[in-house]
Parts: structure tokens; sequence; C-alpha cells
């Protein structure tokens, strides 16, 4: 099968499963279930397209189908910023209660983080990229360490509400928030196509991308501030999801098999919503809410990253 029916085939499936999301159970009661509903597929579109967008990006940069760019520490900073917002001024102030406010800081520090860390860490140095990921992954540590220190000292009741932080949450967003995620998703997305032709040349390595007139450095920073962006307004809207990305461009690799990004990133687009309706599905009407998307989502792409590594190791 060509990839442009493999990709008829994923629209198909998409629009299934948002079918039955959207129907089930409504039992007639299209008022209540339609708003609610719309608003949880909305933020299954812009979470699952902006993960699985910037993780295949991020992975031809790095030449390494195992890496995320929650190796960089994003997902790990976003709880340090919220445990310290807590921690400082409590659950009840005007940051935590007012979603809007809460968003944009979250993304503009995460943001801001990643391109001081770029600018930093770029300065023609040989092998850059496998420095960057090594300070990424130390720098993560370090976030992870400071918020659970300020959790240690935290009021159980405060902490409570960093718990709510820590999972990811497709109930809790705003329709203000998928409006401006929607807009920024939008345009982020528009730049990314000026570089899409790039990618194709850069998944051939450093040397030959070079060597095939690829104004290298300069091409990888612009791409790793767009995923930068794309993971940080995708966490700030939900909460962090860590195997989601991995799940994702994995499994678009295996059903496309191809290079080319100009099929890769759309078809990881129309994975990433699937693979979230399909386990929003599976919460309600298998577990019946007993447990939660992101215990999903981490569970089965925590399985998957085990057996990717050791299909790794054995070849």
């Amino acid at each position: 099968m060509g990839s442009k029916w493999k990709i008829i085939l994923l629209i198909l499936v998409t629009l299934v499963l948002s079918t039955v999301f959207m129907t089930i159970g409504a039992d007639g009661n299209w008022e209540y279930v339609l708003p609610r509903r719309g608003k949880m597929l909305a933020a299954f579109a812009l979470t699952g397209g902006a993960i699985a967008y910037s993780t295949v990006v991020f992975q031809t940069i790095t030449g390494n189908r195992i890496l995320t760019p929650n190796i960089i520490g994003l997902d790990s900073l976003y709880l340090l910023v919220q445990t310290f917002i807590i921690f400082v001024f409590g659950s009840l102030s005007f940051v935590m209660t007012t979603a809007n406010v809460n968003f944009v800081l979250s993304s503009f520090i995460m943001v801001g983080f990643a391109f001081l860390f770029y600018k930093l860490l770029f300065r023609g140095e040989k092998h850059q990229l496998y420095f960057l990921l090594l300070v990424g992954f130390v720098l993560g540590t370090f976030f992870s360490s400071l918020t659970t220190f300020m959790q240690v000292l935290m009021d159980p009741n405060e902490f409570q509400t960093v718990q709510n932080r820590m999972f990811a949450s497709f109930q809790r967003v705003e329709t203000d928030l998928l409006f401006i995620t929607g807009t920024v998703f939008a345009i982020l997305t528009l730049l990314g196509l000026r570089y899409r032709p790039y990618l194709d040349v850069i998944a051939l390595g450093k040397d030959h991308a070079v060597n095939l007139g690829v104004p290298y450095d300069r091409i990888v920073k612009r791409l790793l501030i767009l995923v930068a962006a794309l993971i940080s307004i995708a966490t700030a809207l939900v909460g962090p999801i860590m195997f989601l990305g991995l799940l994702v461009a994995n499994v678009t690799y295996e059903l496309m098999r191809t290079y080319e990004h100009r099929v890769l990133l759309p078809a990881s687009m129309l994975v990433g919503m699937s693979s979230l309706l399909l386990g929003q599905l599976v919460v309600e009407h298998v577990f019946t809410f007993n447990t939660t998307l992101s215990v999903i989502i981490n569970f089965v792409g925590g399985v998957y990253f085990l057996w990717l590594i050791l299909k790794e190791r054995k070849s």
C-alpha cells in the first residue's frame, strides 16, 4: 500500500474514533455532551499533533529513534514551575487559579529556557548536539530533585494540588486555552513548513547534509527552538505525557516505511490524535475511569521503549 493510501486510512481511522468518542453513551444529551467532549477532542488533536510533530523532527535531528524532546528537561521544568508557584504563593494564588495566566507563564518559561539553553551550548563546538543532550539530561534530573525537595517541605493539602499537575488531564482544559494553543500551533507548523525539505537531508547525517549544502547548525538551532515551543505549549495545556512522542513516532515509522517527512509529519500527527482518542475510550469504557489517560499512555509507551532497547541491542 502506498503512502497516499496509508494517509487516507489514518484519516478514516481518526474520523471513526472521533465519531465514536463524541457519540458513545450520549443518550440524547447533546447539549451537555457535545461542548464537553468537543473541548477534549480539540485538546487531543493539538496535544497529539504537537508532540508527534516535534518528536519526529527531534529524532531526525539526533538520528536516534529512542530519544524524545523531553530529554532536555522540559517536563521536569514544567513540574518545577508548578511546584514553585504553589510552594511560594499557594494553590489559591492568582497564577494557579487563572488558567490563561498559568499557561502563558509556563510556556514562556519553558521556551525561554530552551532558547537560552541552545544559545549557550551552540557555539561552534564539535559534536555539540550530543553534549546538548547530556547537559539537558543533567538539568532535567536537577529540576526533578528541586521539585521533590519542595514537595517534601510542602503542606499536604498543597501537595495534592501539585499531584494533579503531575499527570496530564484533558478534562480541565479551558476553551480560551484551546484557542491560544491552536493559534500558536498553527503558526509554528506553518513556520516549520519552510524547513521540511531540509529534514530529509538532515536525516542522512551532519556530514552528508553539510556536503549537500545545508547550513546545518543554523537550521538545527531553529528546528530545536520549534520543537521546544511545540512541546512547551502541549505540556502547558494538559500536563506532561512522557512516552507519547516515543510511541507515536515509532508506530508512524513502522506504518509508513518511508523517510520522506512530507509523509511522516502529517501521519505522525494523525497517529498521535488517534492514540489519545483510543486511550481515552479505553479509560472510559474498559477501566471506567479507575485510571487516567496519561497512565495508560506511559505504561504502553514504557513497555514499547523497553522493547525498542532490546531490539536495538540484538541488532
